[in-house]
């Protein structure tokens, strides 16, 4: 099984490192916003400033709750605790792929569940805003999260592993995917409009994630999946917008050419000037 983790965990960096660099290069080529048509150092400037942010989460993750999340998988596992390790008792002989389907789909849930919580719970919110905040979505918008809501969502995570019985390898298969997904959605690039309406029924694609990262607050408050778009059918949340190069994004407690420097974005959640 070790060896199974390690080919996963050089699957997850490999993914990452290159939809950042295929997804960076292409929304290059072809961006649906020109951001920076005046300002082209600025995209540099942007880029980096957002992977240092992500460098600084992978590093505590690593260093803070890869250990624990694993303790608590086996945990649960040698305890018998948790939905499919209860499924894997009652009804022995669950082929793998049907498991990893179930968990893969909770999880997502789950997911789902939590990004709608950071819009709602204030003290969350302050934290989640960091990513809202950039007025230049593009692919390094996927890695811009605070540290403090990555510490947050990372403790959850533990009792969440815990409830569903999941196994290490089956997150970082959720995670190799998720990572993927995430960086399509946030690219600054748009896609076919029949290919877009395909892929929309079942996870989430750049149109979609535009509408949620609209200064408007009905449609910030929206589209809150990570992976599918199920569960924002399911619960009323999906907003569709067909007048995609009128959405202003970030939000509007920041004006869209305000300078956000590496420290302000940590600081952003303690000032108490803004909401």
């Amino acid at each position: 099984m070790q060896a199974v983790i390690d080919i996963l965990s050089g699957t997850q960096v490999a993914v990452s490192l290159g939809g950042l660099i295929l997804l960076g290069v292409y929304e290059s080529m072809h961006p649906f916003f020109d951001f920076y048509q005046q300002k082209k150092d600025t995209r540099t400037k942007h880029f980096v400033r957002n992977l240092a942010v992500g460098a600084v989460n992978a590093m505590v993750i690593v260093a803070l709750f890869s250990g624990l999340w694993l303790w608590a998988t086996v945990w649960a596992s040698d305890q018998n605790v948790g939905l499919f390790n209860w499924l894997d008792t009652v009804m022995p002989g669950i082929p793998t792929w049907a498991r990893l389907i179930g968990v893969i789909l909770l999880f997502d849930l789950w997911m789902y569940l939590w990004h709608r919580i950071n819009h709602k719970v204030p003290f969350l919110w302050r934290f989640h805003k960091v990513h809202h905040a950039d007025p230049f979505m593009d692919v390094s918008t996927a890695t811009r999260f605070h540290i403090g809501e990555i510490i947050l969502s990372s403790i959850f995570r533990i009792f969440v592993l815990i409830a569903l019985g999941m196994h290490l390898w089956e997150l970082l298969a959720y995670e190799i995917i998720a990572i993927g997904v995430i960086q399509f959605h946030h690219a600054n690039i748009q896609i076919p409009e029949k290919m877009d309406r395909w892929l929309r029924q079942f996870i989430v694609t750049p149109s979609i994630h535009k509408v949620h990262h609209s200064n408007y607050q009905l449609e910030t408050d929206s589209n809150y999946g990570t992976i599918f778009t199920f569960w924002d059918r399911m619960l009323r949340t999906l907003r569709i917008r067909k007048d995609q190069h009128k959405i202003q994004l970030g939000l509007e407690e920041y004006a869209p050419d305000e300078e956000q420097r590496l420290s302000d974005l940590f600081k952003m959640p303690f000032d108490k000037t803004q909401k």
